[in-house]
C-alpha cells in the first residue's frame, strides 16, 4: 500500500519541513518519502473535493481485480474498512484504477474519499447475496416499492462526516433491467436498491460520475446536512420504472448543480418522508438549491416537490433549469394524509421545450404506505413563486388542483411566455382549489389567478449556507499500465 505525506497547495508548515530535516541528517527518513512525489511509473490526477486526504490507496492493494467478471465487494468493503483507521490522522482516499470493477453493495467511512478514475467502469452485481437487506426508513414506514424492508445501496454510508464520492466522469453501471423485470413481474418484496445512498450525514459531496440503468433511485442523499450534488451525467431508459435522477429527502441545506439527466421518473424530486411515518419524524427538507440542471423525461416531471413531503419542504430555490420533452416543468404533489407543508418555493429562468404541462400542482395523489394514514392531516401549500420563464410547444399551460376546503395558496407566476402545440388543449388553465395572482403571462390564466400589473414573483437575494462551500485541489498518484 502506497503512502504519503501531503500537503494542501504542496506547501510544508515550517515546522515541519525543520522535523523532516533532522530525520533526514539522522538518516530516519528518505527523499522519496519526504517528497512524495510520482515515480516513473505512475502519474498525477487532481479533482475537485470538500477536503483533500493525507493517505491514499488503491483498490488492488486490497485484491481488487479489474476484469469485469471477479467480484470486488470484499475488496472495496476490507479497503475502506482499513483505511476508516485515518479518519482521525487526514482521512484517507481508496483510487479506484482503470478497469472494469465488478461489485455488489459496499459502505463508505468518515474524512474519506472515494475517486473513480476516468477509465474505470463499475459494474453492479446482479447477484442479490451481494446486496445485504436494510429496514425501511423511519420516514416510511414500509419499503418505498413493498411493504418489506429495502435493499442496501450500491455505495451506501450512514453516519458520516466530510465524505466524498467523485472521479473524472467515470461510470457506474447499475446493470438494471433484470431488476425492472422483476419489479414488473411483482417478484419483489423488497425495495430495489439505489447506486448512491448517504443517510444521517454531514458535509456530503457526490460529483462528476456518469451514473447509467439504476435498479431504482440514483442518488438519495436522506436525514443529512451541507451536501454538495454536482457535476452528475444520470441516464435510464425513458421507461424505466422508478428511476428518478437525484432525491433529497430530509436533507438541509443542500445544492445541486450542473446536472444532467435523462430519467424514467423524476429528474429531481424533493421528498420528506410518507403520511405518518414521516409526520412523526417530522424532518424537511430545506435550505435547497437546484440550478443548471438539463432533464428529459417524458412521463415525469423536471423538478417535482414530493408526494413524499410529510415531513415538509420549505426554501427551495431553482434556477436556470432546461426541461426537454418532460412532462411537467415543477410539479407539486401531495394528497390528504401527508401533512406538513410545501412553502417558500422559488424558480426562476427556466426553459421548457416539448412538454404537456407547463405547471402540475396535485392534491389527490393518492399513494399511502397503509390505511393508518390520518384522513384530518392536511398539506399546507403556500408561497410559491415561478417567474421569467419559456416555454415551446405545450399541450397545456397548467393544470392545478388543490384540495378541497384546503386550498393551494400564494401562488404567483410572473413574465412566462408559453407557445402552444398544433393541436394544444382547449382548456389551457385547468384550476380548482387554488389562490394566487398572474402578472405577463401568456397564454392568459385561469380565474384564479387574476392579474396583478406590474409583478415580479419574489426570489430570495439572500445566499444559503452552502452557497459559500468551496472546493478543493487534491490528488492522486495512478500507476501506468
Amino acid at each position: 500500500m502506497e503512502f504519503c505525506l501531503k500537503s494542501r497547495n504542496n506547501i510544508l508548515h515550517p515546522h515541519v519541513i525543520k522535523i523532516l530535516s533532522t530525520l533526514l541528517t539522522l538518516g530516519l527518513l528518505s527523499p522519496q518519502v519526504a517528497e512524495c512525489r510520482p515515480t516513473k511509473n505512475s502519474y498525477t490526477i487532481e479533482f475537485q473535493a470538500l477536503n483533500c486526504r493525507k493517505h491514499s490507496a488503491v483498490l488492488t492493494d486490497f485484491g481488487g481485480v479489474g476484469d469485469g467478471k471477479t467480484s470486488n465487494t470484499k475488496a472495496f468493503n476490507t479497503a475502506i474498512s482499513n483505511l476508516s483507521k485515518y479518519a482521525a490522522d487526514g482521512g484517507a482516499q481508496l483510487i479506484v484504477p482503470p478497469g472494469k470493477w465488478l461489485t455488489g453493495s459496499f459502505n463508505l467511512t468518515s474524512h474519506f474519499t472515494l475517486y473513480i478514475h476516468k477509465d474505470a467502469l463499475l459494474l453492479a452485481s446482479q447477484d442479490e447475496s451481494e446486496w445485504p437487506l436494510l429496514p425501511p426508513l423511519p420516514s416510511y414506514g414500509r419499503g418505498r416499492d413493498e411493504p418489506g424492508g429495502r435493499f442496501s445501496s450500491l455505495i451506501f454510508g450512514t453516519n458520516l462526516t466530510d465524505v466524498v464520492v467523485t472521479g473524472g466522469n467515470a461510470t457506474i453501471n447499475g446493470q438494471g433491467e433484470p431488476w425492472w423485470i422483476k419489479y414488473r413481474k411483482k417478484q419483489f418484496n423488497v425495495t430495489r436498491p439505489y447506486l448512491i445512498e448517504v443517510m444521517f450525514s454531514d458535509n456530503v459531496q457526490i460529483s462528476n460520475l456518469t451514473l447509467i440503468d439504476s435498479p431504482s433511485w440514483n442518488v438519495h442523499p436522506v436525514y443529512s446536512s451541507n451536501v454538495l450534488i454536482q457535476g452528475l451525467t444520470i441516464r435510464a431508459p425513458i421507461d424505466s420504472p422508478n428511476t428518478d435522477g437525484i432525491n433529497p429527502d430530509s436533507c438541509t441545506n443542500t445544492r445541486i448543480e450542473d446536472n444532467y439527466i435523462v430519467s424514467g421518473d423524476d429528474c429531481v424530486a424533493v421528498k420528506s418522508g410518507w403520511d405518518e411515518y414521516g409526520i412523526k419524524v417530522g424532518m424537511p427538507t430545506q435550505h435547497l438549491i437546484i440550478r443548471r440542471l438539463i432533464c428529459i423525461s417524458p412521463d415525469s416531471a423536471a423538478i417535482a416537490l414530493g408526494s413524499e413531503m410529510s415531513g415538509g419542504i420549505k426554501d427551495v430555490r431553482a434556477e436556470d433549469i432546461t426541461a426537454i420533452n418532460t412532462q411537467s416543468g415543477v410539479r407539486i404533489k401531495t394528497a390528504v394524509g401527508r401533512g406538513a407543508y410545501v412553502k417558500e418555493i422559488y424558480v426562476r429562468r427556466m426553459t421548457m421545450k416539448t412538454m404537456k404541462y407547463v405547471f402540475w400542482m396535485t392534491g389527490d395523489y393518492g399513494s399511502h404506505p397503509d390505511p393508518g394514514f390520518d384522513p384530518k392531516a392536511l398539506p399546507t401549500v403556500t408561497g410559491i413563486n415561478y417567474r421569467d420563464m419559456v416555454a415551446d410547444n405545450v399541450t397545456q399551460s397548467a393544470k392545478l388542483d388543490g384540495i378541497r376546503n384546503d386550498p393551494f395558496t400564494g401562488i404567483c407566476i410572473s413574465n412566462v411566455t408559453i407557445k402552444l402545440t398544433e393541436k394544444p388543449k382547449e382548456l389551457q388553465w385547468n384550476c380548482t382549489n387554488i389562490q394566487g395572482i398572474t402578472s405577463r403571462v401568456t397564454p392568459q390564466a385561469c380565474e384564479l389567478l387574476p392579474k396583478k400589473e406590474p409583478t415580479d414573483c419574489f426570489f430570495p437575494d439572500d445566499k444559503l449556507p452552502i452557497d459559500d462551500v468551496r472546493l478543493n485541489t487534491c490528488s492522486a498518484s495512478i500507476s501506468k499500465a
